[in-house]
């Protein structure tokens, strides 16, 4: 339910704009004659989760994420490479940049590291995820 819940999601936030483009473009490649569809029904889904926000309807903004969930489902089975662009959508798309001022106040990062005898040094601005053997 993850992936429906966040499409849904960002249809009442700042994510609305990319999650327009980028849900359509997941059709794009996997059936090209349901874009458009898919397009203008997030139009129509997006009108009822804000009006679900507004009338503080959490059950109703649940029940919108699940028929999305099984499309994406859908797209899963019949193409199970999709789920490296719906992992991208949901990274990159959904997840809006931060606001400029917001990147402004974070300044910037300096990282310095020293090895030495076979160190090893793991440096990350962010999530790091780690596989050795």
């Amino acid at each position: 339910m993850a992936t429906g819940k966040a499409l849904v999601a960002a249809m009442a936030t700042g994510g609305w704009q990319a999650a327009r483009d980028g849900a359509p473009s997941l059709w794009r490649r996997a059936s090209p004659a349901e874009a458009e569809a898919v397009g203008a029904e997030l139009e129509l889904v997006r009108g009822q989760v804000l009006e679900a926000r507004a009338d503080g309807d959490e059950d109703t903004e649940r029940a919108l994420a699940g028929p999305w969930q099984l499309r994406l489902q859908a797209l899963l089975r019949a193409d199970p490479a999709m789920a490296v662009e719906i992992q991208r959508v949901l990274d990159e798309v959904l997840r809006p940049a931060p606001a400029a001022a917001e990147q402004a106040r974070a300044g910037s990062i300096v990282m310095k590291a020293e090895a030495r005898d076979q160190g090893r040094i793991y440096q990350a601005a962010g999530d790091m995820h780690i596989n050795e053997r």
